[in-house]
């Protein structure tokens, strides 16, 4: 597969044409933003940890029925996925109370929700991506409903299955971001990436944060908590295949 034009360059990664109009690379790169753009840095390594991380959580949800733009991993920091139209809402499903939702109720971090919870914000870096609720995303023409249920089903059924492989991994999946598009005919399916940049992730046993909060947070030690997570991934997938 050629790569052609650069056609987009994100926060994290960049985004390349091909020969094929139906399919692009993603390249990931080790850069590193926090709260709308306002804190920058780099985490070494990051971008070959996300793009790996990404690739095998996708193709473990294709295979349980959970559709991804993913084709195949071309080399440890680009992929091949199918060329989608993103969807302009971000979509956060939480199990714990942390982050923005511990700030926004003034409860602490860390309580466990008797169900899961799903979130919308509209994805746009001018108005820093307000909260919006379904009626609202409808109402904007940002989604049908139809979309928003199977939007909303995936995710749901997209926590089921990571919150249960992180947890044989030693890790509590916290809360994370999924983000969907839609294909030239309409179908919707999981894009963007899922790795420590979008979920919160932490030890077990310990609570240890081993995610993007670490930078966000000046908490140090956030390249080792990448490479820590990525670790368990490969292990728990070994011990899987055996």
């Amino acid at each position: 597969m050629v790569k052609g034009e650069q056609l987009y360059e994100g926060k994290a990664k960049k985004v390349f044409a091909t020969e094929d109009p139906a399919l692009l690379i993603v390249s990931y790169k080790d850069d590193a933003t926090a709260f709308n753009g306002q804190k920058r840095g780099t985490i070494r390594g990051k971008g070959v940890i996300n793009n790996q991380m990404s690739n095998a959580l996708m193709r473990r949800l294709e295979e349980a029925g959970i559709p991804t733009h993913f084709v195949r991993e071309l080399n440890e920091r680009e992929t091949l996925v199918k060329k989608v139209t993103i969807v302009p809402l971000e979509v956060i499903v939480r199990n714990r109370s942390a982050g923005s939702f511990a700030r926004r109720y003034g409860v602490e971090e860390g309580i466990v929700f008797s169900s899961p919870t799903i979130e919308f914000s509209y994805k746009n870096d001018a108005l820093e991506d307000p909260l919006i609720n379904s009626y609202h995303a409808v109402a904007l023409g940002l989604a049908t409903e139809a979309e928003i249920e199977t939007i909303k089903e995936y995710s749901f059924r997209i926590n089921d299955l990571l919150k249960a492989f992180w947890a044989e991994c030693g890790v509590t999946l916290v809360d994370f971001k999924l983000e969907f598009g839609r294909l030239a005919d309409g179908t919707i399916v999981l894009a963007d990436e899922i790795s420590p940049d979008t979920c919160r992730l932490w030890d077990s046993e310990t609570g240890e944060k081993l995610d993007k909060d670490r930078f966000r947070r000046d908490l140090g030690g956030v390249e080792e908590a990448y490479q820590e997570i990525m670790r368990r991934l490969r292990r728990q997938m070994t011990s899987e295949e055996k």
